[in-house]
Order: structure tokens, then C-alpha cells, then sequence
């Protein structure tokens, strides 16, 4: 078939990636100079497979309420005139029970293992490198009440057949030494060895390179306009040369939106309703001055409720979530806060590690669904449209899994994963 995949991230590189592996003749628009430059440029960098619990669960609403003043929370909701926002926050509140949570686990991290089998093939055949470490990932906990809830928190997570163990204190440390500065206020940890850490940006743009070399077309800093229907399909995609305003009608057999947090505007174009919320995430990435001091497990701070990863002679400190809208500003009085708290954070864990001065502080808009769960599947109004979004944090942990379900879906066959994909797909009842 001759399709066209709508987004440039690690969503819809993958799925290219993997339409080209079936023969298809595959055209990839965005609106970017380049791959991976929203949301898959600079996230927390670990592919977390163990470490996928969703947003929403019984004890979800009364943080949020408590943190709803915080500039540096790390969940913040500023109420907006915004239907959307409203339509996700009820929706959200209606998934924090214990038999969504219980069930929305296990969609979870049915898809992060196939994910990440998917993953590591792709890799093999590839030999991409981005700073890969296959070290785990390494939570601690700075007080007693919050290990317990994490020691909680994994039992859950050992009957979905994860491996994620529970560690005292000085085995924390045997785990990352680094943290021997901190050790004085680190209570435990869980550990998930079989999780990892990398670069998606690196990983995607040079994804893409390969997708072109096979023969894909790509139509960088192109705008999505609209969609053209025919029938109970569409006929063609019209986009738009940003640079020159030259319109350009696309037709194709199949079209693949993947455009994260921009995606609901799209689908509603043919009557559509996803919802996806963007989250608004922060992270820093400094150079390292004292590269033997720093750590080189992939971590996550369940005080801060970030994520540090080591990306070669550089550190990534990535969390928080703000639902605020598209408001894409690092400038704004909030933003520095929760840009600041970020690195502030990194150096009371580790004093003199990091070169405080280049600062190089980044945003993006993580596509979130209530549960956590994202849309793989046909499109319910559109025979020919797929949809392949709603990753929120966990897009770089999901992409390869993701793109190859869908290419599998749209080539008939049930892809050999137990979950609930969205839409009209092969073997749903």
C-alpha cells in the first residue's frame, strides 16, 4: 500500500519503520526540520517497562489536591475554560478505582514487554547506538512511609510478573554506589534489572536515516491541514510547505496519525474523539564535571518523582506534569520554578557532579490518556485512518511495540500481544 504517517516522533518513525519492513511505500509528514524534535527530543530517557503504573489510582486525587498550589509539584492542574481538560480530568477521576488501576497495569505492561522485545530485535538488526545502558532502573525512597507504599507498589506489580525487588538500604547502594552522598536519608529502593535507559531523540533521528535509506519520503517542516474524506475513508491529506506556503494535496491507500498531543485535532476533523491531554513535562541536561562521581543506573527520585539517567559525559533529569494546556513557554514564572527545583534536586543528591553553568533546560507536551492507556487501532470513523497516540510518559518506553502492533494490524493480522487495541482490528470481538 502506499500510506502516509502523520508525525516525525518515535511513534511514527517506528511505525514507519516497520510499513517498510511489510513493502509498503511510506511518506512521513511533519512539521519539524527533522525527527524527534517535540516530545521524543530530550524525555527521561528510560524505557520503563517495570516501572509503568498508571497516573490514576485511589490515592491520585487527594495528591493532586494537596499539590494543586505547588509551582514545583510534581502533578500540577491549573483549571482552565478548557473542555478538554475537563473531559480528561472527570474522565481521570473515573480511573482512579482499584479494578481500573488493577486492569490498566496489566494492558501496561503487556504492551512494554512486547515493546521491548520489539525493541531489542530492532536493535540487533540495526546496530543503532544512543547511549544505551542496560543497567535497570533504581527507585529509592527518603522516607519510611513512602518505602512502605513502594514496597506496596511492587508487590502489585510481582503479580503482573515483573521483577521488581525490594532493596534496604545498603543494598540501594551496592545497586548505584553513587548515591553514597545521599545515603544518610535513603530508607530503600525497588529495582527493575531488566529496564534500561538511552537516548530517543539519537535513537529516532537515526531510525529515520535508515527509513530514507530504504526508501521512505519525508516531508520535513510541513503543516497538517486537513484531512479529505471519500466514502467511509479518506482520500488525501492536505499539508502545507511551511517555509513557502505551498499547499500539497497527499493521496494515499492508508493514513497513520501520530502526532502526539496534536492528534484529537486531527481526528476530529472526520468526526473522532480521542481523549488525549497534553501533559506538560520538564527536564535539564547538564554536562558532567565529575563523570566518575555520577551514576550510571538509570534512577527514579520518588520524592521529586523524576528520573535521572546518565547519557554519555551528560546527566538527564526529567518530571514533573502540568496540565495546562499547549503553553509550550520555558519563560513563564512556573516554568523556571520547575525548571530550577530540576537541577536543585540534582545537586542535593549529587553536590559538584554536574557543570551548573550551561543549563540546558527543555518542555514538551506528553500525550496523555485518563488511563494511561494509548489509542493502537483503526479509527472508528474512518475506514483507512489509523491512529497510533496517547503514550503520555511512556512513548519512548512503547514506540517500537506500538509501531509494530499497528503495522501488524494494518496488515490483517492479530498482533501476538494481550491487549485491548482501539477500534476495528483483527480478532476483537
Amino acid at each position: 500500500m502506499k500510506i502516509v504517517v502523520l508525525g516525525a516522533g518515535i511513534i511514527g518513525i517506528s511505525t514507519a519503520w516497520y510499513l517498510l519492513e511489510q513493502g509498503h511505500e511510506v511518506t512521513v509528514v511533519d512539521r519539524q526540520p527533522d525527527a524527534a524534535l517535540e516530545t521524543s527530543f530530550a524525555n527521561g530517557a528510560q524505557i520503563s517497562v517495570c516501572f509503568c503504573e498508571p497516573w490514576a489510582n485511589a490515592g491520585a486525587p487527594f495528591k493532586v489536591a494537596k499539590w494543586l498550589l505547588r509551582d514545583d509539584s510534581p502533578l500540577l492542574f491549573r483549571p482552565r475554560l478548557d473542555i478538554a481538560q475537563w473531559r480528561y480530568g472527570l474522565a481521570f477521576l473515573g480511573q482512579c478505582t482499584t479494578k481500573a488501576f488493577e486492569r490498566n497495569v496489566e494492558e501496561l505492561v503487556q504492551l512494554g514487554r512486547y515493546s521491548h522485545e520489539s525493541l531489542k530485535a530492532l536493535v540487533t538488526q540495526t546496530g543503532i547506538e544512543y547511549n544505551r545502558l542496560e543497567k535497570g532502573i533504581l527507585h529509592f525512597f527518603s522516607s519510611q512511609a513512602d518505602f512502605d507504599n513502594g514496597v506496596v507498589a511492587a508487590e502489585i506489580m510481582k503479580s503482573h510478573g515483573v521483577d521488581r525487588r525490594i532493596l534496604d538500604h545498603d543494598e540501594v547502594l551496592k545497586v548505584e554506589p553513587a548515591l553514597a552522598n545521599f545515603q544518610g536519608r535513603i530508607y530503600g529502593g525497588t529495582y527493575t534489572p531488566s529496564d534500561e535507559s538511552g537516548d530517543a531523540r539519537v535513537f529516532t533521528q537515526k531510525l529515520a536515516r535508515l527509513c530514507a535509506e530504504r526508501g521512505a519520503t519525508f516531508l520535513y517542516e510541513h503543516d497538517i491541514l486537513q484531512l479529505a474524506r471519500a466514502g467511509q475513508g479518506i482520500e488525501a491529506v492536505q499539508v502545507a510547505d511551511s517555509r513557502t506556503g505551498q499547499k500539497k494535496t497527499l493521496k494515499a491507500d492508508a493514513f497513520v496519525a501520530a502526532m502526539g498531543s496534536y492528534t484529537p485535532a486531527l481526528a476530529r476533523q472526520v468526526g473522532e474523539f480521542l481523549n488525549i491531554y497534553p501533559a506538560k513535562g520538564y527536564s535539564a541536561t547538564l554536562k558532567l564535571k565529575k563523570p566518575e562521581a555520577a551514576s550510571v543506573v538509570s534512577l527514579l527520585d520518588d520524592t521529586r518523582k523524576i528520573a535521572i539517567s546518565r547519557l554519555g559525559d551528560s546527566i538527564r533529569i526529567a518530571g514533573t506534569a502540568e496540565l495546562s494546556g499547549f503553553d509550550l513557554r520555558l519563560d513563564t514564572p512556573t516554568a523556571k520554578v520547575r525548571c530550577d527545583a530540576l537541577v536543585k534536586r540534582y545537586e542535593e543528591l549529587f553536590p559538584g557532579v554536574a557543570d551548573l553553568s550551561e543549563r540546558n533546560y527543555w518542555t514538551g507536551l506528553r500525550p496523555s490518556t485518563p488511563s494511561n492507556i494509548p489509542y493502537i487501532g483503526r479509527s472508528r470513523k474512518a475506514s483507512n485512518l489509523w491512529i497510533n497516540a496517547g503514550h503520555g510518559t511512556l512513548g519512548w518506553t512503547h514506540g517500537a511495540g506500538s509501531g509494530h502492533a499497528l503495522a501488524e494490524l494494518m496488515a490483517g493480522r492479530r498482533p501476538a500481544i494481550d491487549f485491548d487495541f482501539y477500534g476495528d482490528v483483527p480478532g476483537k470481538a
